[in-house]
C-alpha cells in the first residue's frame, strides 16, 4: 500500500486537537489512527460513506480506496476546503455533526474516527448517524478507551474532549441509541511497541508527553522512535478490552 504521507506535509495548522499526516512528532498518533481506519477499510467496500467529522482528510482518502463514494464532513471551514483541494477522491462537504445535512436512509456506512469524545450531545449524534443509514446500514466508530486515556477520573485529561468513554459505556450508548453492536474491540500495542515502551521507561505515549508539556527540543532517541511507528505495530483485538487505548466498534441500523 502507497503511505500517503510520503513526500507531503499537511497545509492545516497543528492545533492539538487534530492530527494530521507528515509531520514526525505527530507520526505515532497518526499511525495509531490510521491503524483503525485499515482494520475497518473492508465495512466500506462498494459503499456510500459518509465520514462525519473527517479531519485532515487522510481516513477519507483511504476509505475512498474501496468505497463507491465518500463523503468527507466537518465544521471547521479551513479543513474542509483542505480536504476538497488535498483529496479529490473525497467529496468534501461542510457541515454540523449535531444535524448530519443528508436525507434519511442515504448512505451505507458512517464513520466517526476519534471523533466522539469531542462532542456534547452524543446520543443526539448516533440518532442522526441512524437517520441517515439505510436500513441495515454500519456504523463505524473509534473512540480513546476512557480508562487509559485518562485513568482514574470522570473528567477528560485532554481538554478539546467533552466526554470520555469506556467500552461498556459506548456498547450501551450505541445500544440505547437503537444500534445492533456487531463487533466491540480493542485497539492496543503490538510487540514491537511494547519494546519501546520499555525501552523509555514504561510507556512511549507519556514519553512524548512530557516532551510537549514541557516545551523542550526532542531527544533524537525519541524522535527516531516515534518516527518509525507503523500502522501495523498496533493490534485490534476482543480480549482485555479494559485495558485497550482505542475503543472500535461496528454496530448496525437494523
Amino acid at each position: 500500500m502507497t503511505d500517503i504521507t510520503a513526500g507531503r506535509e499537511s497545509a492545516l495548522p497543528l492545533t492539538g486537537e487534530r492530527t494530521v499526516p507528515g509531520i514526525a512528532e505527530e507520526n505515532y498518533w497518526f499511525r495509531r489512527h490510521e491503524a483503525a481506519y485499515l482494520a475497518l477499510r473492508p465495512y466500506c467496500r462498494d459503499a456510500v460513506v459518509l465520514e462525519a467529522g473527517c479531519g485532515e482528510g487522510y481516513g477519507a482518502v483511504l476509505l475512498a480506496r474501496d468505497a463507491r463514494l465518500v463523503a468527507g464532513l466537518d465544521y471547521d471551514p479551513l479543513t474542509a476546503a483542505h480536504v476538497g483541494a488535498a483529496y479529490p477522491a473525497v467529496r468534501a462537504v461542510r457541515g454540523n455533526l449535531a444535524a448530519l445535512p443528508l436525507q434519511e436512509s442515504t448512505v451505507d456506512v458512517v464513520a466517526n474516527l476519534q471523533v466522539i469524545e469531542h462532542l456534547w450531545d452524543q446520543a443526539g449524534f448516533l440518532r442522526e448517524c441512524s437517520r441517515v443509514l439505510r436500513p441495515g446500514g454500519r456504523l463505524l466508530v473509534t473512540t480513546p478507551n476512557r480508562i487509559t486515556f485518562s485513568p482514574g477520573r470522570d473528567t477528560p485529561l485532554n481538554p478539546f474532549h467533552t466526554r470520555e468513554l469506556a467500552p461498556s459505556e459506548l456498547d450501551a450508548l450505541l445500544t440505547g441509541a437503537g444500534f445492533a453492536v456487531e463487533y466491540l474491540a480493542g485497539l492496543a500495542h503490538g510487540p514491537r511497541l511494547r519494546e519501546l515502551d520499555a525501552a523509555f521507561g514504561g510507556s512511549l505515549i507519556d514519553a512524548q508527553v512530557r516532551v510537549a508539556v514541557a516545551g523542550a527540543p526532542w531527544p533524537e532517541d525519541l524522535r527516531a522512535a516515534v518516527e518509525s511507528v507503523t500502522a501495523a505495530d498496533f493490534v485490534l483485538g476482543t480480549e482485555n478490552l479494559e485495558s485497550c487505548l482505542d475503543i472500535v466498534a461496528v454496530a448496525e441500523r437494523p
